[in-house]
């Protein structure tokens, strides 16, 4: 089996170039062994193991969430963990958490074959790859979110004036939580899609960007339009960054340029005890793809999913 340290040196091999330039190799390494240290935990602590099976799957062994090591060809192994979307039981998934060497087409269908081997008991929908190649690059896939990221120097030095309308006002409390929502249901109402693609983080979740000073409402001549937050996170990649956590405009200001903008006040309002910013963006949210682009970041890889076979029930 392979050690944490193991694991995070076949993650850093498989990053995306740009980002192999922003942060020196040890520290990277140690972001990313601290975060594969879970992938070996889950190999085998049967506590963790049985609190997840009580969650997620009563009834069966607790062995079925073990994490699984599992040779595919001669020069690949994969990573293979048990995962629900946003902790949903009715929404399992296998994650591909870390692969010996970088994706290739090739591994696709043993990866796929593994997972199903492995968890197909657990009706997983589809399994969960990583790669720093463009979104498009491998066939039978489906789109997933996108890594987005930039040197917050290099986001705070926009070369386009931000329109005089438009500031950041640090959030002291959620008051604006249902305008907030309410420009959730409208763009979903206007995008069906979108709800798979994004919702807003719970209460709990902003309660904590905001002691943390980290949640700013989006103003437009002195009237609230939105929300953008971040929190510190160095589990993004091996990155020391803020990853986004939020952000959203009200319908009535959508489609007007802001996005990039919005990015680079929130760049010049954060903190400075952190070097870069990180967010996720589906592949499939070209307009907010675009403005994060357009603002300075640039797009360093992300999931795609790998459909899996529905089993068969039992004769």
């Amino acid at each position: 089996m392979p050690t944490a340290r193991e694991l995070a040196e076949f993650s850093l091999a498989a990053q995306h170039p740009v980002s192999r330039g922003w942060v020196p190799d040890d520290l990277r390494l140690e972001l990313l062994t601290n975060q594969h240290e879970l992938d070996i935990d889950l190999l085998a602590d049967p506590e963790i193991a049985a609190m997840r099976t009580e969650r997620f799957a009563p009834g069966q062994p607790i062995e079925i969430m073990f994490n699984q090591w599992v040779p595919i060809s001669a020069d690949q192994h994969v990573m293979l963990s048990m995962r629900y979307e946003d902790g949903d039981p009715t929404k399992p998934f296998v994650d591909a958490s870390a692969l010996r060497r970088p994706l290739q087409q090739a591994d696709l269908r043993p990866a796929a074959d593994a997972a199903s081997k492995h968890f197909g008991s657990l009706s997983p929908t589809y399994l969960r790859l990583w790669s720093s190649e463009p979104a498009d690059s491998f066939p039978e896939t489906l789109p997933d979110k996108r890594f987005l990221a930039a040197p917050l120097d290099v986001l705070r030095a926009a070369h386009t004036p931000v329109p005089a309308e438009l500031t950041l006002v640090r959030a002291r409390s959620l008051s604006n939580y249902p305008l907030a929502q309410a420009a959730y249901d409208a763009v979903d109402a206007a995008h069906p899609d979108h709800s798979e693609q994004a919702h807003l983080q719970h209460r709990d979740k902003l309660e904590d960007t905001v002691e943390e000073g980290l949640l700013f409402e989006v103003m437009v001549d002195g009237t609230w339009a939105g929300y953008i937050a971040a929190m510190r996170d160095s589990q993004n990649l091996g990155i020391p960054a803020y990853t986004v956590q939020e952000v959203i405009l009200a319908a009535e200001y959508r489609g007007r340029g802001y996005g990039r903008h919005i990015t680079t006040l929130f760049a010049r309002a954060l903190p400075i005890d952190l070097d870069f910013l990180i967010g996720t963006i589906h592949a499939n949210n070209r307009g907010a793809i675009t403005a994060a682009l357009t603002s300075g970041r640039t797009d360093i890889g992300g999931w795609l999913q790998l459909p899996l076979p529905t089993p068969k029930p039992p004769a």
